[in-house]
This record gives C-alpha cells, structure tokens and sequence, in this order.
C-alpha cells in the first residue's frame, strides 16, 4: 500500500480491499474484551454472529463463531454479558467488512469482575484520585443542580422530590441517559460534559437505583471515574444502596448512599434555614437590647456621680478654695512686708545710732587735720574718757593716730 496513487491512477476497489485485508491479517491472534449487545444465531445454521461492544465508548465489532461453541456454554450467553473472545481479525474482501473470527469465549465472572475493580481501586487511589484534599465543598445553595440518571426513573423521583421538600425554588438540568448495560458510559460522559461546561449549573448529581453487581459496573469504569475526577463542578455520586461501593463514590466528591440521600443533600432544608434565621435574629435582637441595658446603667452610673448631679457644686467649691487660698496669701504677704518693716526700722535705728550726728549729740567729735596741700591724711576717732567741751590735741604721722591728749 505504499504505491502512490494519483487522480490519473487511482486504484481499483478490489486493489484497495485486498491490501486492507493482507494488512488486517498480519494481526494474527488476538484476546478482546467486552460485552455482548446482540446474539443472531439461526436454528440448522453452522454460524452464529454477535455484536461485542466496548463498555466505556461507542464502540462494537462483530463476531463471528460456529453455532456450537455457543451452544456448549454454560451459562449460555445473554445481551450484557461480559466476555473476553479469542479470535483472529478478518476483512471480508466482497463485503468490504471487518469481523472478528472467534474460537473461545470465556464469560467474565463475577470473581474477576470484582478482582478487575479492586486493581483499578488500587491504581486510582495510588494516583490520588480518592485523596479528601482534591474533593471540592458543595454550594450551600446552588443555582442550578445537574442530575445525570435514568428516564423516569425511581432515583430521579427520589431527588426530584425530596430536594423541592426542602427547597420548593430548587432548578434542575436533568439528562437523562442509560444506566446499566454498554451504552450507559458513552451516555453519561458527553451528558457529565455539557453539563460540567455549563456555568449556572453549581453541582452534578450521578443518580441509580439499586442493583446488581453487573448492573452497576459503569459506574466503576474507569473512563467514567477519571472524568468525574476532571470535572470543574462538584459531583455528588448517588449510586444504589448503602452497601453498594462503585468506585465512582471514592472519586466524587461527596458521595450519598441513596438517591433520596442526594435530594435532601444537594440543597438546604428550608424550614430549618428559616428556624435557624429566626434564631439568630433573636440571638441578635438579645444581644443588642443587653448591649443598650448596659449602656444605660452605665449611663445612670455617669449621672449619678456628683460631679454631674451638681456641676455647679465643684465650681463652687473650688471658687472656696481659691478665695481661702488668696486670703492665705494676703496673709502671709502682709506678714513678710510687717517683719521686714520691723527689720527696716531696727537697721534704721542702728545705722542712727552708729552716725556722725548721734555721736556729735553725745559730745563726741571727729577731728580732721588738713595739710596746707588740702589734702587729708586721716580721721581721728574722739575719746571716750574725754570730758565733754575737751580740746584735744592730736598728732599725727604717717596717715595714722599716735597720741591724743587734752589740749
């Protein structure tokens, strides 16, 4: 097939065919997994053809093997088992159509299946999936829940319901897909998507009935689980009853046992948010009339102290005081210019009686000799012992007294 082609010439179809199936051949043998969508197998016929379609896409091959390997299995087949077929791929040239040529089909059972989960548990879990850090708190009243469930459906009643019991205003985007069997994953992705994209939708609910271990392996596939882990909006997984475990529990973000659990989680309880108002106003209405009843005794403390029972009685106190301490002062003033009049009067009396004229009174005399140079060379003091009217005789050298007798 590696020839060039051109519009000049352009391959034949049987050319373009046989290349195709040489191609195919050199698959060899081959093992696939899936699930069985439809069984055609016609009484006296040596060919039974099925439909084997993958469990996470929307995706299938058909089989082909003889009536009697069917006929040989026990259980017999039925539409949704899971199988894994070993065949070899074949392109029917006529046709121009692909089958897959089966000599075994080995039934997947229930051991397997639960041993198949319980790796992949251990593989989400070791990459984080499951971890409570990532998981995303739910709006505590969302604008728009997205529900994901079944066509009128048990589980889509139930959180219909009892989410408009609680909250009667609640809006809800409901996509209604598959929820068991091969299509239910490639429904549910493209409806998780669109609604994960859509931004007045604040929280997805997944929602199913309870059931059987096959009925709910979509919501353990591990397509699904790794889209809900991606999803921007909160996810509430609501899958079965309390003992059913899907791993799509582990990686939602909060995960309710039943349905009827969703509803009465995904919204507030109007009745109690109201209690709860009321409540609080009461606790407010309380708290404030303490806060003003405080206030005012505080207020009445204020008013009762004298200084505001009688402003006027502090001036006038003080108005006392200022007019005792001004008397003091007058007091003590008057005292001080009194001793130092007294002080005055005696210095007064002292510098009298030590002056020239109480000693010129007393008959005392100062003698003064001056030089014809009229320059005077001391003061004679006069003696005490010298009767009164005494001439005295003084003599003096050198600026000072030696001798003063009576004339």
């Amino acid at each position: 097939m590696t020839s060039p082609t051109s519009a000049e010439e352009p391959w034949p179809v049987r050319t373009v065919a046989r290349k195709i199936a040489d191609w195919i051949n050199r698959l060899g043998q081959i093992w696939v997994e899936g699930q069985i969508t439809q069984i055609s197998m016609r009484s006296g016929a040596q060919t039974a053809f099925l439909t084997l379609r993958d469990t996470s896409a929307d995706v299938s091959l058909t089989l082909t093997c003889s009536s009697s390997l069917l006929r040989k299995m026990d259980p017999p087949l039925t539409d949704g088992s899971r199988v894994v077929v070993h065949g070899k791929p074949t392109f029917f040239v006529g046709r121009g159509t692909l089958s897959l040529r089966v000599d075994e089909i080995r039934a997947v059972g229930i051991g397997e299946l639960l041993a198949r989960i319980e790796r992949l548990r251990q593989l989400l879990k070791a990459e984080g999936l499951f971890d409570p850090a990532r998981k995303r708190p739910l709006p505590f009243l969302p604008n728009r829940v997205g529900l994901i469930t079944g066509r009128a459906s048990a589980a889509e009643h139930d959180v219909l319901t009892n989410a408009q019991l609680r909250w009667p205003a609640v809006q809800f985007e409901i996509r209604n897909v598959a929820v068991q069997g091969t299509s239910a994953v490639p429904q549910i992705l493209p409806a998780l998507e669109e609604l994960d994209r859509r931004p007045e939708v604040d929280v997805i609910v997944l929602a199913r009935g309870g059931g059987s271990v096959e009925d709910l392996l979509p919501f353990s596939d591990e397509a699904l689980c790794r889209a809900v882990a991606a999803c921007k909006t909160p996810v509430i997984s609501a899958i079965g009853h309390e003992p059913d475990s899907p791993l799509l529990d582990h990686v939602a973000d909060v995960r309710c046992s039943t349905p009827t659990g969703a509803g009465k989680r995904v919204v507030p309880d109007v009745a109690e948010e109201g209690q709860r108002i009321r409540q609080l106003r009461d606790r407010a209405r309380r708290a404030l009339h303490g806060w003003v009843d405080r206030e005012r005794r505080l207020l009445d403390q204020l008013r009762s102290r004298p200084v505001l029972a009688d402003p006027h009685g502090p001036l006038q106190q003080r108005s006392e005081q200022v007019g005792m301490l001004r008397e003091r002062s007058r007091r003590a003033m008057s005292a001080v210019l009194t001793a130092e009049g007294h002080a005055l009067s005696a210095t007064r009396s002292r510098l009298t009686t030590l002056g020239p004229a109480a000693t010129l009174a007393r008959g005392y005399a100062i003698v003064q000799r001056i030089e014809e140079t009229d320059e005077v060379d001391g003061v004679l003091r006069s003696v005490d012992d010298a009767p009164a009217g005494t001439r005295l005789r003084v003599r003096v050298a050198d600026g000072a007294v030696h001798a003063v007798v009576p004339d």
